[in-house]
């Protein structure tokens, strides 16, 4: 009987097939169409972040079908990310694939991932429109096609802010997705190579050794930690025909770590400059090809520049006809409804609170995303089970409990062994602030539980460990 398997393998097969129209016309394109009777509701995520991955993974694939469409096909541990720059964590440590994050996603017949970026929505007619991702000139053309939702949930995240300042993107790399980590990590080993070249000028090779970071936030604080101590760990024991040209500068508007305790962002930047990490307080006014000048005239030369200033609202969201919060993100209610529009809600850092709700902005944090992700999995899910999945029939459901956050407190690396722990709830309120060793394996420990799948957790330890004994890898790959 192995044939009549065979064959109703095949029948499946063209089964789910068919939940994909088509269509000729040159203004519709395939896609997926309205859910039917028979079918389970259909949530479509936009996006891959922490928010988006953490609602998928809290999504219940026996209420609906769920369908993400991202321009990648993994959720990236940013509080990691700066390990991968100097070779601490390999990438792959940092990157958790969506399919084990909700393996309903490659299991299902009615879920999917698509390699894509959404290009418009229709709120009136449940659909989105997107376009698929494509990388090269050897590669097919985008594909543009439809996907009819009955609950939608943006989770497009941010994009980094430059101020409108003239160069950044032509010149800096952010530090936000896998790949700037791998830009900065080849760029960084290509200066170290270049200016061990014999004829380099001393100037010049200053230059290529200069490695400037802007921003004092946690981010740039941490890369600049993780950079320090390879400077004092590897380089100047791999390169030490260049290991007194090296340096690290910090450029910061304002105070480093300005949402910590006064007594640790003291002690940060007491121990970033005894790391040799120099601190300079100014505001950038142009960023050049080989420089950067800031808002005194100061020039200050480079060969590698991180940006790390924030995030804001992308173009994307900006354009969408939904109502806004301060900032320009896109605006919501106490349960995460985007108010005016029928089934679609919005978490993460492209969310924030309308006025109306009289709520704080919250911060664009991993914990805010993350926590907005369960709570509204679980309010689907209460939806789906009481027949409210379907397109514009929750109208008038009784969504319950709104959503409160409550920061758990900050954390952030400095180098040399050493992180600072603030468990305050916010600026104002008093509570448990921690500076040193202990606040590194604290900080280690909490990070190491946090990463999602135990593959990666044995991952990141496996390459803590290796680092510890054998020293940071300095291959250009």
């Amino acid at each position: 009987m192995s044939w009549f398997r065979h064959l109703s393998s095949k029948t499946r097969h063209f089964t789910s097939l068919s939940r994909f129209s088509t269509s000729t016309s040159p203004v519709h394109h395939a896609g997926l169409g309205p859910t039917k009777a028979h079918e389970k509701p259909r949530v479509v995520v936009l996006g891959s972040g922490w928010a988006g991955c953490r609602l998928m993974k809290g999504l219940d694939p026996k209420i609906y079908d769920i369908v993400c469409v991202s321009p990648r096909n993994h959720m990236v541990f940013t509080p990691l990310l700066a390990s991968t720059c100097v070779g601490t964590l390999e990438f792959r440590t940092v990157a958790e694939p969506i399919a084990r994050i909700q393996p309903a996603i490659s299991r299902e017949p009615g879920s999917f991932f698509f390699l894509a970026n959404c290009t418009a929505i229709d709120a009136l007619n449940h659909v989105v429109q997107c376009e698929s991702v494509t990388e090269g000139t050897q590669t097919i053309d985008p594909w543009k096609f439809t996907i009819a939702y009955d609950k939608l949930v943006i989770a497009l995240g941010a994009q980094p802010t430059t101020f409108g300042i003239h160069g950044v993107y032509e010149h800096a790399i952010f530090l936000r997705e896998v790949y700037h980590a791998q830009e900065i990590r080849r760029k960084l080993l290509l200066n170290l190579m270049m200016s061990d070249v014999p004829g380099i000028e001393e100037e010049e090779k200053r230059r290529l050794l200069h490695c400037v970071v802007v921003g004092g936030g946690p981010t740039g604080v941490e890369f600049s930690g993780e950079l320090s101590d390879f400077i004092v760990r590897d380089v100047r024991e791999r390169y030490s025909h260049v290991k007194d040209y090296i340096h690290v500068t910090l450029i910061e508007a304002n105070e480093i770590l300005s949402s910590f305790d006064v007594r640790l962002r003291q002690y940060a930047t007491n121990q970033l400059t005894k790391s040799g990490v120099r601190l300079v307080r100014g505001i950038v006014k142009d960023v050049e090809e080989k420089k950067i000048i800031l808002n005194d005239g100061t020039e200050v030369p480079y060969g590698l520049l991180v940006w790390s200033t924030g995030v804001g609202p992308s173009a994307f969201i900006q354009s969408l006809d939904f109502p806004k919060s301060p900032g320009g993100r896109i605006g919501t209610d106490e349960w995460l409804r985007v108010p005016t529009v029928e089934d679609i809600f919005s978490i993460g850092d492209c969310s924030g609170f309308v006025e109306s709700t009289g709520k704080q902005p919250l911060p664009a944090l991993a914990q805010v995303a993350e926590r907005q992700g369960k709570y509204l999995a679980i309010l689907l899910n209460k939806i789906g089970k009481e027949n409210g999945g379907r397109a514009n029939s929750a109208k008038d459901f009784d969504f319950g409990e709104q959503f409160v956050y409550k920061h758990l407190g900050s954390m952030a690396s400095i180098g040399s062994y050493k992180a600072l722990v603030d468990l305050r709830q916010s600026k104002e309120a008093k509570g448990l602030s921690l500076a040193g060793f202990v606040s590194w394996f604290i900080w280690r420990s909490a990070y190491l539980t946090r990463v999602i799948s135990w593959r990666n957790r044995f991952y990141v330890a496996i390459n803590w460990a290796t680092t510890f004994v054998f020293g940071r890898d300095i291959s250009r790959i």
